[in-house]
């Protein structure tokens, strides 16, 4: 007896081992057999659709209700004219043999729960696809679909459609005998309508640009769309006016075939005005896109001014008076000579306010200085309160602050008693740099040293207002001139300038 075979069989490891290997290549097989079975030879294309309508990898491929391959991917590309559409990646099976590239491409649904399939309908062509050839989207067909169908028929659709049919019926109810009248009456309408059909076939008659300018104007009159709906209104009231008097009515209707016969003629003279007029609304129609931009702000302007004009006639007669008693001071004598005096004042007075203006609006001087007025008057005394006031004194020395006579600027020398003294006087302290930023040197820095451009190197005195560097803003003060402020570093009038610029420096 052979005791060899039955000795590998009878080892459970080795058979637990093969059971485990084809578990594996079961599951293997089973997990990829969406996706076509391993080692079967197949073939590959890419199909281009404008949309994937809902096909996902691994439908399947079917030509003749036979399966004939699988979809493998899908993935977004751009077809053309700035749209993008999907692209599949299909394995055939070889037995399909070549496709012929007139074959149609088409989705199909495959069951109510919107599973879909690929359908290859072959064409007649001697030229076929190569292995990994692309098929273009105007080879395919994506049918409508019953759910997209169905959500034509939102809510609001369905609402209006009951509110229809709610109006066609009332609309026919009761009205048996006119629609038999209408009836009676509708070959004699035909036999007028044939020309008038004629003439609205002919394409001199541009009937589709018609229907294109009555949309744009359905577009232009939809935001009034309550407006109109006023106006149709009021007018079945006028018209329910005019039906009161049916012989002025028909007398009216009588005239109307012998003023047809004069607007004939007449249109036949207004030919060369329209033509001109038709060539001027195109040279116009440039503008009219613009203004059609325009409206959204000049129709609200126009609603604001309908108002306004209303309250005009009333705000006309209150001007009579004013433009009456503006006649009379125009007459008087004395107004010219006002109206001198007032351009001479003006003309001194803005270089004044360009020069002081950076000390209110940027340093804040003004507040600065009321705010310490108030306190400087409030030193309490027997008849409540008086000026508070300090004595102070100065050493002595040559050309001492505190002594008279002096001859020039004190600085400092033959001191003897006291400190030394030097002059601080900066007359005409900045406000504002020559660009405009905050400048405020007033109170701003201790004793500077050397700062005086136009003495002698020997004094040490500090009389220069344009301290090298900008000062910045004062506590409560701006870091520049306010926006549309106009402003001067050093004053324009008098033809007083107290320094000469220094190097770099120019004035604004």
């Amino acid at each position: 007896m052979n005791t060899k075979g039955a000795g590998v069989f009878a080892n459970p490891v080795l058979v637990g081992a093969v059971t485990v290997l084809v578990v594996i290549v079961a599951v293997f097989l089973s997990y990829n057999a969406n996706l076509g079975l391993p080692f079967v030879p197949t073939t590959s294309l890419k199909v281009r659709f404008t949309n994937g309508s809902n096909l996902v990898p691994g439908n399947e491929i079917r030509s003749g209700g036979f399966r004939i391959g699988v979809v493998e991917d899908m993935k977004p590309v751009p077809i053309g004219g700035g749209k993008t559409g999907a692209e599949l990646k299909l394995k055939l099976d070889k037995r399909v043999g070549a496709v012929p590239r007139d074959s149609q491409w088409v989705i199909r649904s495959r069951s109510a729960l919107g599973l879909k399939y690929l359908e290859l309908n072959e064409g007649n062509s001697k030229q076929t696809f190569r292995d990994g050839d692309t098929v273009q989207s105007s080879e395919t067909k994506i049918p409508v679909d019953l759910d997209e169908v169905y959500k034509l028929f939102d809510e609001k659709t369905r609402l209006a459609n009951q509110s229809n049919l709610r109006g066609f019926g009332d609309a026919f109810a009761g009205r048996g005998t006119a629609l038999g009248r209408t009836v009676e009456e509708l070959p004699r309408l035909f036999g007028h309508l044939q020309p008038v059909a004629s003439n609205l076939a002919d394409p001199s008659t541009d009937l589709a640009g018609f229907f294109k300018e009555l949309g744009d104007t359905v577009r232009v009159l939809k935001p009034v769309s309550k407006t109109q709906a006023h106006l149709f209104t009021t007018m079945a009231d006028t018209w329910e006016a005019f039906a009161r008097d049916e012989q002025a009515l028909r007398d009216f209707i009588a005239k109307q075939p012998p003023t047809f016969d004069v607007a004939i003629d007449s249109f036949r003279v207004q030919r060369p005005f329209l033509r001109d007029t038709t060539a001027f609304n195109k040279d116009f129609a440039g503008a009219t896109r613009e203004l059609r931009a325009a409206l959204p702000d000049i129709n609200p302007a126009l609603e604001t001014g309908t108002r306004v004009q209303r309250r005009a006639p009333q705000l006309n007669r209150e001007l009579a008076g004013t433009f009456s008693a503006l006649q009379d001071l125009t007459s008087a004598p004395s107004t010219n000579a006002a109206l001198r005096a007032l351009g001479a004042t003006v003309q001194t007075l803005n270089p004044q306010l360009r020069f002081y203006g950076p000390y209110v609006t940027v340093c804040n001087d003004f507040n600065y200085f009321f705010t310490y007025l108030a306190e400087h008057f409030s030193e309490p005394d027997s008849t409540g309160s008086a000026q508070r006031a300090l004595a102070n004194t100065a050493g002595a020395q040559k050309n001492s602050l505190g002594a008279m006579g002096a001859s020039e600027p004190a600085n400092g020398e033959d001191v003897k008693s006291g400190n030394a003294q030097n002059l601080q006087g900066q007359a005409y302290g900045a406000a504002v740099t020559n660009g405009g930023q905050a400048d405020c040197e007033a109170g701003q820095r201790g004793y500077l040293e050397r700062n005086s451009r136009n003495q002698d190197t020997h004094f040490k005195t500090n009389q220069d207002p344009h301290t090298p560097g900008a000062q910045g803003p004062t506590y409560t003060g701006r870091p520049s001139v306010p926006k549309g402020e106009t402003f001067t570093r050093v004053p324009e009038t008098g033809g007083f300038s107290p320094f000469p610029l220094s190097q770099g420096e120019t004035t604004p």
